[in-house]
């Protein structure tokens, strides 16, 4: 796999005092075709964007817009019809399946609406998965899964399994195996979209303070205005492009 040099935001407009951060991502006329003929859909169409380092961007739209799309493409889950998508200035187009499959190991963390827990195993077996599959000793992977969960303030929870969680310890578990990598970028899908009102504000608050302590760049695709409030910018699609960008203040 080609070196890969930088870290992470998203917008095309950028103010003044974030222009010294390194783009780690960035999207250049971007389209995303499903389907031929009549039955043709551009899923995302002429998309420009950048991601730098330490930002914390949500993106918004109606069903159908691109914003999910958009996010499995940044997470290597789906490649473009065109366009050009440099991950630390490496053009990813040129990677092989496997050289993609290691950049989404080594440098991307995912969240998801549903948890994605192994329901018969504990909290901190779900944590050390990731772990697993890079190589890591058990003494190791244990010692860097509590951790995890201890920055998703989760202590005393580690041996319980998901049935015996609520949602919002559910999906702490799913952010801690998604940080215990210490990746670069972390890509949340409506993280708080099976949540009630008081426990999606905490995991806000928990993504807010892994982006601003840790440093770990956010992009997160959300339905809810009041979620995407947490962000430092709100991007907007709509029919496959971005239509607007809103600076949001902090919260």
């Amino acid at each position: 796999m080609p070196q890969l040099e930088s870290e992470a935001t998203l917008t095309s407009t950028i103010p003044d005092e974030e222009k010294d951060r390194s783009p780690l991502v960035e999207f250049r006329d971007i389209t995303k075709i499903y389907g031929q003929g009549v039955v043709e859909v551009a899923a995302l169409n002429g998309v420009n964007l950048k991601i730098y380092e330490r930002e914390f961007v949500a993106i918004m739209g109606p069903s159908g817009s691109g914003k999910s799309t958009c996010l499995n493409m940044i997470g290597c889950l789906d490649t473009p019809t065109s366009g050009s998508y440099r991950f630390r200035d490496v053009e990813v187009g040129n990677l092989e399946r496997n050289q993609r499959a290691l950049l989404r190991r080594n440098y991307l963390g995912f969240v998801f609406q549903g948890y994605n827990l192994l329901k018969r195993t504990t909290a901190l077996e779900n944590v050390e998965m990731p772990l697993v599959y890079r190589g890591f000793k058990k003494s190791v992977r244990n010692k860097l899964a509590l951790k995890a969960l201890a920055d998703v303030n989760l202590e005393g929870r580690e041996h319980h399994t998901p049935a015996m969680l609520s949602g919002g310890e559910q999906q702490r578990v799913a952010i801690a195996r998604a940080i215990v990598t210490s990746p670069s970028l972390l890509l949340a899908d409506e993280p708080t979209g099976n949540l009630d009102s008081k426990a999606g504000v905490e995991i806000m608050e928990l993504l807010t303070r892994l982006n601003r302590e840790q440093g770990i760049t956010i992009a997160m695709v959300t339905h809810e205005p009041d979620m995407a409030e947490y962000a430092e910018r709100t991007i907007h699609f709509l029919d496959g492009k971005i239509v607007n960008i809103q600076h949001n203040g902090s919260k």
